[in-house]
């Protein structure tokens, strides 16, 4: 299955992309010659990396009937200025009161099925071309 997303150029540096029903809107850094009016691609990129394993830690409650009350999620990562990319990213789930002790390594194992994570282990072939 084919998708597509469509990207317009509304003003300065902020690109608008276009997904199904949903326009998601991305600048870049005051420092960068941007607005700052939105976050950076970058700043997507790692945000999709920990709303997906967060995603599959819910998924993972809810299927079970666990409680997510107080359940957060956070995500450290560093980033390499010369080599321009993200050489470690740490996600800590934080979870409930009462979550049961003999799902600890499952809800990890449910984290750690995340697709974008996983397009990162196996990337995709990228193709660019001009029309």
């Amino acid at each position: 299955m084919t998708n597509e997303i469509n990207v317009t150029f509304p003003a300065n540096l902020s690109v608008e992309a276009s997904v199904g029903d949903f326009t998601i809107r991305t600048d870049q850094p005051e420092k960068s010659g941007g607005d700052n009016s939105a976050p950076s691609p970058s700043e997507l990129f790692t945000t999709s990396v920990a709303t997906c394993a967060g995603y599959f830690a819910l998924k993972f409650c809810r299927a079970r009937k666990i409680d997510t009350t107080g359940m957060r999620l956070t995500m450290q990562y560093d980033w390499d200025k010369e080599l321009k990319r993200y050489p470690k990213m740490s996600i800590q789930l934080e979870l409930p009161d009462g979550f049961p002790e003999k799902y600890r390594g499952a809800i990890i194992k449910a984290m750690d099925q995340c697709a974008v994570k996983r397009s990162i282990l196996q990337p995709p072939e990228f193709e660019m071309t001009l029309i």
